[in-house]
């Protein structure tokens, strides 16, 4: 008999038949989809494959009583009820490293967007307009880039940076004693030493508005923020004031709070660049996450120590 495997979140037919060949997979991406598929197979489920924004809550996993793995398809986990799987003995894993490259394109995408206007340059160009009548837009090289959270991700977007000859300093729980950057203890020291400001930090409640008002204004009229992490890092509220009186100089989104709902107080603004949470999807990153969820569940399944355990 193959396990019983549910997913909550969305993969293409090709993905749902490659796990389909090694397990029996129920697919109910849509909330009442899983709801519906837990209430009629739950006693038969023994993995969940989820991601970090929809998550397992404790009353899901309760009402799957043979559940005996979870997994996070991506990096993010943050609506995981960890604490509550692991008090039941069930496994925790996630893909930890298989986007790493396309997240860490996507954000220096949106910074180059972002200082270099290329959007709105774009636009006047369709317009008509010739270089004369605008303003000049900035380097990226040479600038300080200052990033929250020098994990996986956040090491790839440095070394990117050093392409462009910028500065990196970042801020994280501890220093790394094996990485050059410049470290910063406190987030508001590094957004008054950065020009770029870029969020790669894990979501969930523990960073929950880290990026405020006051954040932002250290950055300053001058600095601009590019958040690939999770919306709820940054305060949306304080951003658009910010972005509206122009006490930052712009901001390239590729994560918000009201996720999958644009961000309403932001759509009007012309110095902020909106991408809809696509940072780690490439059809090479997709393919990577969906052979790492098949590799973790194969070996706990197998009896075998996972490549990514949480």
């Amino acid at each position: 008999m193959k396990p019983v495997v549910l997913a909550i979140t969305v993969l293409t037919d090709g993905h749902r038949a490659q796990i389909a060949q090694s397990f029996e997979l129920l697919y109910a991406p849509e909330p009442a989809q899983a709801a519906e598929a837990i209430a009629r197979h739950g006693a038969r489920v023994q993995a969940v494959l989820t991601i970090g924004s929809i998550g397992l809550s404790a009353a899901q996993m309760d009402a799957l009583p043979q559940l005996q793995l979870v997994c996070a398809l991506g990096a993010g986990y943050e609506n995981i009820d960890l604490a509550h799987a692991r008090g039941r003995g069930i496994a925790l894993a996630n893909g930890a490293g298989t986007n790493d490259d396309c997240v860490a394109d996507h954000a220096f995408g949106l910074l180059i967007a972002t200082v270099r206007g290329i959007v709105q340059l774009d636009a006047r160009t369709r317009e008509g307009v010739w270089r004369t009548a605008l303003p000049l837009p900035p380097n990226v090289s040479h600038k300080r880039l200052g990033i929250l959270g020098l994990g996986t991700i956040g090491r790839k977007i440095a070394q990117r940076a050093l392409g462009f000859e910028m500065e990196v300093g970042y801020c994280n729980r501890s220093p790394k004693g094996d990485l050059p950057y410049r470290y910063f203890d406190s987030l508001q020291a590094l957004a008054a030493w950065c020009d770029v400001l870029v969020i790669a930090t894990p979501g969930g409640p523990g960073t929950r508005h880290l990026v405020d008002a006051d954040i932002l204004q250290a950055l300053g009229e001058r600095g601009w923020l590019v958040n690939i992490a999770r919306g709820s890092v940054v305060d949306t509220a304080a951003l658009a004031r910010a972005l509206r009186t122009h006490a930052i100089a712009g901001a390239g989104l590729d994560v918000y709070e009201s996720e999958p709902a644009p961000p309403a107080e932001l759509i009007a603004l012309s110095n902020v660049v909106l991408t809809p949470h696509v940072a780690g999807w490439s059809p090479e990153a997709v393919q990577n996450s969906v052979d790492r969820f098949i590799a973790n569940a194969t070996r706990h399944f197998a009896g075998q120590p996972m490549v990514s355990p949480i």
